[in-house]
């Protein structure tokens, strides 16, 4: 399956994150379910996952790196769910743990595993569609030992773990109108829904999660 990582965007109150290498932890996964896109008049429909990470420290003018809020600026980006050799999923993956995946890890790889865990963001800046410059993952790495043995900061985001085969309306519900959208216009969104309220189904509608048996440690 060929992969495509789509647009990201920084969050946070629209404070941009300054490109640079930033310590980072994982705080959110969502199942974004199977999503339609169109490149070069090919359309593709393609298993996506979006993971999100809180950022910690400053820029280089000696700001915090916080919303208006006070809040840490946080970050997003969208894969396809894909262990093929060339796939972002994999390589970021394999950069963040700083060694590649076996076959046998491939087999029985949790991607929740990740949620709570710190690297370093290497955040560059792109132009979108519209001309625009956003910022965007470029690269993750693990966090060199120096940072570590001098302290990691105190977490700020709760984990947060969105699953199409086990909605969590409550978490849903804080997500900003345009992830709604994109969650809502997947198929296994709308079979979620259509069984809503009727006879529970045997087996909820897969998610993408769940053939990566047992956690491995990160």
């Amino acid at each position: 399956m060929s992969f495509i990582v789509e647009n990201t965007s920084s969050g946070g109150d629209f404070t941009p994150v300054p490109p640079g290498l930033h310590l980072a932890r994982c705080y959110r996964i969502v199942d974004l379910g199977t999503q339609t896109t169109e490149f070069m008049g090919e359309t593709k429909h393609q298993r996506k996952i979006m993971l999100g990470w809180e950022l910690h420290g400053k820029d280089d003018a000696g700001n915090d790196l916080n919303t208006q809020r006070g809040d840490p600026l946080a970050i997003f980006k969208n894969y396809t769910l894909s262990w093929n050799e060339k796939a972002n999923l994999r390589n970021d993956l394999q950069g963040w743990r700083n060694k590649p995946f076996s076959e046998d890890e491939m087999r029985r790889f949790d991607i929740s595993s990740v949620l709570g865990a710190w690297c370093m963001l290497n955040v560059i800046e792109r132009p979108g569609k519209n001309g625009k410059m956003y910022s965007n993952v470029g690269s993750i790495a693990p966090v060199p030992s120096v940072v570590k043995q001098a302290g990691l900061p105190q977490p700020h985001n709760d984990i947060q773990l969105f699953r199409l085969a086990e909605p969590d309306y409550d978490l849903f519900e804080t997500f900003g109108k345009g992830l709604k959208e994109k969650i809502q216009a997947s198929p296994e969104w709308q079979a979620v829904q259509a069984k809503k309220g009727s006879q529970k189904p045997d087996k909820a509608p897969p998610s993408g999660f769940d053939d990566m048996e047992d956690d491995l440690p990160f």
